[in-house]
């Protein structure tokens, strides 16, 4: 029997669809570092990028840590291109170029969050915060679509998710 994921484990979407072999990693909102940890586990050169100082601490000696307020702040990776950029249960619409321009060409993009229904059931409940109906499509429209999904999940913590791996057209550096 499969364990059910904990709130500390890894997505298992990126489990999934995260390539081999490694290389370097941008974890979005990366929070605690549950999926952070992982990629670091596997052979990746991960850094994480959070407001959150308290949450990240522990992760210093881990990966390359940015604390900053990618909302409302500049956005720090301007120059910078990863072989996978990773956003899981996080949406700021204002940063989709961002991110998208974040990844090598070549390389992947691994994106999950929440969808319109959730705030049928829970939190979050405000339509910022939940993706529309094929809107990661629409944000990965001239990529190559690996995997997508947009579902209801029954069970312990049901929720409405959405979730896209896509690589970015172009040949790695």
């Amino acid at each position: 029997m499969t364990p059910a994921p904990t709130a500390t484990a890894p997505s298992a979407w990126l489990q999934r669809f995260a390539p081999q072999p490694a290389g370097t990693a941008l974890d979005v909102a990366c929070g605690s570092g549950r999926n952070l940890t992982w990629l670091v586990n596997t052979g990746w050169q991960v850094t994480g990028v959070d407001r959150d100082t308290a949450a990240t601490a522990p992760l210093q000696n881990l990966a390359k840590i940015v604390n900053a307020d990618i909302e409302n702040g500049p956005w720090p990776f301007q120059d910078a291109g990863f072989d996978l950029v990773v956003v899981c249960n996080y949406l700021w619409r204002p940063l989709f170029e961002c991110i998208r321009s974040a990844v090598k060409p070549g390389g992947w993009l691994i994106w999950e969050t929440f969808a319109n229904g959730q705030q049928t059931i829970g939190r979050p409940s405000r339509p910022d915060f939940l993706l529309q109906r094929g809107e990661l499509l629409r944000v990965c429209g001239d990529w190559r679509i690996v995997a997508y999904e947009d579902l209801f999940e029954p069970g312990v913590n049901p929720r409405f998710v959405q979730r896209v791996a896509a690589v970015r057209p172009g040949v790695p550096a």
